[in-house]
């Protein structure tokens, strides 16, 4: 790899961790202020809304500036979303802060690899930092769960700062301040990401040409046989992994009886799974065979159906103690279903994901094109989150939810596949792969 390219990577590691350690502390800040329960998956949606609402603008952002810049940009803003937060700020309002840096953040995060790196190691690439991505997933949900447990908040919430009265006296709190810090650790290692000399055309920001320019985009990548596939696949499973984190919490506290802290680790066990499929795929998917995993992500639907279908409280009672906590058989089990699920979700991601930008590359630019991908995803995020949101308000049991939740998952991956063998019969669009940049 390209030097630079793991200077890349630690970045993203830190950011990435402290956006899911600062859910975890949201979620409790929320039960501090005693918020309604249908708040809880709102927190998602306002973070992400800045994703949909702004994608020309932060598309033009990506492109006007080196990408190690526009990511420093984007963890300060994320720290301002913590301070908001601190200083009594809702916490849907200020998320939404958290969720315009990470709109900005995320075009330069991956645009940045087209630049750097040849298509054929786009894949390898990708494995990389979904690996990452995923570890700090893990470690961001775990440093959550710790700093929000009684112990540990006790004991943050101890620490005074001499003549000033810094306002934290909450769980919660504490978890956002420790969180804020990390987004200053990540904003100082992107002023080491060199300038990979890339420059693209001047960027309008009249918000008519803007919107004008971005919706051609748009259609240029749902148009063409490659990206419309692709595009599909990476929106489905993002609009899927964001509900399911919700969805998973409140299983465990549902099915399993776990707290707020012990249902994070098992958020964590799904990223563990997620990180096992990209390491695989990495290795074994070439760009080229990148569509051969369709049929991995209709097995993914089926297996979250298992989740509402094994009844837990028929399994043995006691388990294997650690601590203070003992693990029970039922949670060894849903352990291994996650890391299953997760696996398998992490197998077909990252080859439509490398698919995805590479056509992108091709066909717009670095920024744009992940700007487009960010918006159909986070539109389908914000559309599932609104649902579940719903279907909680409504009273459903979360296995009910879990059972259409997972049938949505696979029929909609099986319309996916016979779209593409359509396009196939037409045009042998698996051809296109590879193709440079005219």
């Amino acid at each position: 790899m390209k030097r630079g390219f793991y200077t890349i990577m630690v970045a993203q590691f830190l950011s990435s961790l402290a956006d899911n350690a600062l859910l975890i502390a949201a979620i409790a800040l929320l039960r501090d202020i005693h918020a309604p329960e249908w708040m809880t998956p709102m927190l998602k949606l306002f973070f992400f809304v800045s994703y949909v609402v702004l994608a020309a603008f932060v598309a033009a952002f990506a492109d006007s500036l080196p990408k190690g810049l526009v990511m420093m940009i984007s963890n300060l803003v994320k720290v301002g979303g913590c301070l908001l937060m601190l200083f009594g700020a809702h916490p849907l309002a200020a998320y939404a802060l958290v969720g315009l840096g990470a709109a900005a953040y995320s075009p330069a995060k991956y645009g940045i690899l087209t630049e750097l790196l040849p298509p054929e190691k786009l894949v390898v690439a990708n494995g990389w930092i979904e690996g990452l991505t995923v570890a700090s997933i893990i470690l961001g949900f775990v440093v959550g769960g710790i700093l929000v447990s009684p112990v540990v908040a006790a004991s943050l919430l101890s620490f005074d700062v001499p003549l000033i009265d810094t306002g934290v006296d909450q769980a919660g709190e504490a978890a956002v301040a420790v969180t804020a810090l990390i987004y200053v650790a990540a904003a100082l290692v992107n002023l080491r990401i060199p300038d990979t000399g890339a420059r693209y055309p001047r960027q309008t920001f009249h918000p008519l040409q803007m919107a004008a320019s971005f919706s051609r985009c748009v259609s240029t990548l749902w148009r063409d046989k490659l990206g419309q596939i692709s595009l599909a696949v990476t929106t489905l499973f993002w609009g899927a992994g964001a509900t399911l984190q919700f969805i998973i919490l409140k299983w465990c506290e549902t099915v399993l009886g776990m707290t707020l802290s012990q249902g994070a680790i098992m958020q964590a066990v799904v990223a563990i799974g997620i990180a096992i499929g990209s390491v695989i795929a990495a290795a074994r998917v070439s760009l080229k065979r990148s569509l051969s995993v369709l049929p991995v992500g209709v097995a993914m639907g089926l297996v979250v159906c298992a989740m509402a279908l094994i009844d837990f409280s028929r399994l043995p009672a006691g388990g294997v103690a650690f601590g203070a906590m003992t693990v029970t058989w039922a949670m060894w089990i849903a352990a291994a279903l996650m890391v299953l699920v997760g696996a398998l979700a992490g197998y077909f991601v990252v080859p439509m994901n490398a698919l995805l930008q590479h056509r992108g590359h091709v066909l717009l630019s670095a920024g744009h094109s992940i700007a487009v991908q960010n918006f159909n995803e986070n539109l389908n995020i914000l559309l599932m989150l609104a649902i579940y949101a719903l279907f909680i308000a409504l009273g459903l049991h979360i296995e009910t939810i879990i059972i259409v939740f997972g049938l949505f998952v696979s029929v909609t991956m099986l319309l996916v596949l016979l779209r593409h063998r359509h396009n196939q019969r037409q045009f042998d669009s698996v051809s296109l792969i590879g193709q440079a940049k005219h």
